[in-house]
């Protein structure tokens, strides 16, 4: 009886066709597994970097309210009963001001600096040594450069948050002249320099 010829066998050395389709339909997907591990990595990498990007831009914003929280404040304190327009000593004396009889609460509580996550406010402080502002300890670059409200206007083109500085500036008094008294004629104008004065008429 004639044994069969069966090629590509093991009695030649050579692999049998089926065997190395297998093959590389293994290794081509291999190498698709491999791509679509890269694409998605690279994604997740984009993805990181919005949601990164958008949380700054959350800090960003509740720095600015804080910041501004704590200037209201400590204009509340300036122009607060009991008060000789002095700015309070440290943060705390806002919590608590115990000037007036009754206690009051310019600010409810020490917030803590968004950039950094602790109450690390640089303290700008005013000529008598008070609190005049404060501003974020971080030197980090901020993403906001523009469109800041009329009060924040400095902030424009700032290279770090240590630069958003939220100053309280009392706002100057107008000087009024004491009015005359009834019957008494007005001051004659001042010429303007190089002019002569108009003359006055006799009756």
């Amino acid at each position: 009886m004639a044994c069969p010829i069966t090629t590509g066998s093991a009695f030649d050395g050579r692999p049998a066709p089926q065997m190395m389709a297998v093959r590389h339909s293994a290794g081509f997907t291999y190498i698709g597994l491999l791509v679509t591990i890269a694409i998605i990595g690279v994604m997740l990498a984009a993805l990181g970097q919005v949601w990164s990007t958008e949380a700054k831009r959350e800090r960003e914003a509740e720095l600015l309210y804080r910041g501004d929280t704590i200037r209201k404040a400590i204009g509340a304190y300036v122009f607060g009963l009991g008060s000789s327009g002095q700015y309070p000593r440290e943060l705390q004396d806002m919590i608590q001001d115990q000037r007036a009889p009754q206690i009051k609460r310019q600010l409810r509580r020490v917030y803590e600096d968004p950039m950094t996550g602790m109450a690390d406010w640089t303290l700008i402080r005013g000529p008598d040594g008070g609190i005049m502002g404060v501003a974020s300890s971080s030197n980090a670059k901020p993403l906001k450069v523009r469109e800041f409200s009329l009060v924040d206007a400095a902030f424009k083109d700032a290279t770090c948050y240590c630069d958003w500085q939220f100053l309280y500036i009392p706002p100057r008094r107008s000087y009024r002249a004491p009015a005359a008294a009834p019957g008494t004629p007005s001051p004659a104008p001042t010429p303007a320099p190089g002019t002569s004065p108009a003359p006055v008429l006799r009756r």
